[in-house]
This record gives structure tokens, sequence and C-alpha cells, in this order.
């Protein structure tokens, strides 16, 4: 009952803030970043079968934590039907998906999953981190739904480092229309999940107490306009952090073919 809320927790949660959540999720995210940068670095000059090696094992134990805990929170609920509210369908939780892909798929598919990985695993592992205000004002923080929740969204970030300091990133040109298109593709399942079971993936329904709130009370709530507008600031992230990446000679060097950088943008 105390670690897995069986029955409920007897314990009042510290809250979002809390000295106890910092020292948890700072703790986690201190490890990620070390061990990102430690077989980074290792693998950064061997072949690419053993950098995948590395992706595939964060794969696999990451799914299976993460598919463990649907089934805890399943049971815990006594709804068998309660996997519908832990979709990988959040900004942070796309990871579900993409770190399999990237380190099973091949070619161009391979590609696009690991240049979407970059994009959102760091981003969300922090978002879903030192941002999950509700979970840490619902459940304490040493609770399995905090812990484990920790757990995967810093093996996301380890995942999104680790594929840039390797050297496994390409974030070539000719494959952003494709990123886009998964990010969208994310968006419609998630849109048509939300109105099926009155939900709140990616956030494209309400703000729910996030800085999405700002934008959801300028446009008053249209469901229209709010979730395009949340759709916008995605889009706007991705082109600020390309527009980063390409200022650097070794990223604009393989991202565009042949480097004929000029053609290219034009």
């Amino acid at each position: 009952m105390d670690f897995f809320g069986f029955g409920g927790y007897q314990r009042e949660p510290e809250g979002w803030g809390s000295w106890q959540q910092l020292l948890l999720v700072t703790s986690f995210v201190v490890a990620m970043v070390f061990f990102a940068v430690f077989f980074g670095m290792r693998y950064r000059h061997e072949e690419e079968a053993k950098k995948l090696f590395v992706l595939k094992i964060t794969a696999i134990v990451l799914d299976t934590i993460e598919l463990t805990r649907i089934v805890i929170l399943s049971f815990r609920s006594g709804n068998p039907m309660q996997f519908m509210y832990h979709l990988p369908l959040f900004l942070c939780s796309f990871q579900f998906i993409t770190v399999p892909i990237a380190a099973f798929g091949k070619g161009r598919i391979r590609e696009v999953a690991t240049d979407f990985l970059f994009l959102f695993g760091i981003l969300g592992s922090i978002a879903g981190t030192y941002g999950a205000g509700q979970n840490y004002s619902a459940y304490p923080v040493w609770s399995f739904d905090n812990v484990f929740s920790t757990i995967t969204h810093t093996m996301s970030g380890f995942a999104g480092l680790f594929v840039v300091i390797s050297g496994l990133l390409t974030f070539k040109a000719k494959n952003i229309k494709w990123v886009v298109t998964v990010l969208f593709g994310f968006a419609v399942v998630a849109y048509i999940v939300n109105i099926s079971i009155d939900y709140n993936y990616m956030f494209l329904m309400r703000g729910d107490g996030t800085p999405y709130d700002i934008f959801y009370n300028l446009v008053n709530g249209n469901r229209i306009l709010y979730p395009l507008t949340v759709m916008f600031l995605f889009v706007l992230y991705m082109g600020a952090v390309y527009g980063v990446a390409y200022a650097i000679p070794s990223f604009r060097e393989q991202a565009f073919e042949k480097g004929i950088v000029a053609s290219q943008l034009n």
C-alpha cells in the first residue's frame, strides 16, 4: 500500500517543487546525462551495430518497464480498459514507440525515428519529470506512480542524448517533412482518442495547469484554434532546433546531400 498504492496511499503527496521531488528527479536526470555521455563517447567511433545494440537494450528495458506499469495500474484500478489512459500519446511518451523504431528500424524509417527521438526525447524527459505537477500533487514522491514514471522519462532522455553524442543522429534535410508528418500523425490519433474517452493527450483539449493554459485562455478554449496553436508551438520548437543544428558545420555537412547547402535551401 505504501509504495504501489493498493487500497490508496496512506501518505500525503509532498507536492510539486518539494525537496523530495527535486531530489528524486535531479538524481535521475544527473544519471541520465552521465550515462548518455559515457556510452555516447565510448561508442562514438565504433561501428553502427554496436551503437544500435545500446539503443536496442534501452528500447527493450524502457518498454518492458512501461508495460509493467500499465498492467499494475490496470490491476490496481480494477478496470481492464485503464490502459486507454496510458497510451504513448503525450510529448514525453512518444518515445515508447520511437526508441524501438530507431533501434530496430532500417533506412529512412530509422533516420526519421532517430531525429524525432532527439527532438522530443530530451525535451519530454525534462517536461515529464521537473514539470509533472499533476503527478506530484496526486501521489507521494516515492511512490510507484512517480518513481516508475521518472525512470521511463529519463530513459527516453538518455536515448535522445545518446543518438546525438554517439553519432547516430543524421538530421537530414530531406527527412524534415517526414518528422513533421509523424508529429501530426501522433496529434491526429491523440485528438481522436481524446474525443472518444474524454481525455487530454498532448494537451490538445485544455491546458490542465500547464503553460498551455496561457494559449487556451487566449483563444477562449476554442476546440479548433487551441489544438492548432499547440501544434504551431511544436513546429516552432522544431524549427528552432533545426536552425541551431544547421548552424553547426558538422550537422550542416551531413544534413544536405553533396554539401550543396544553398541549392537545397532554395
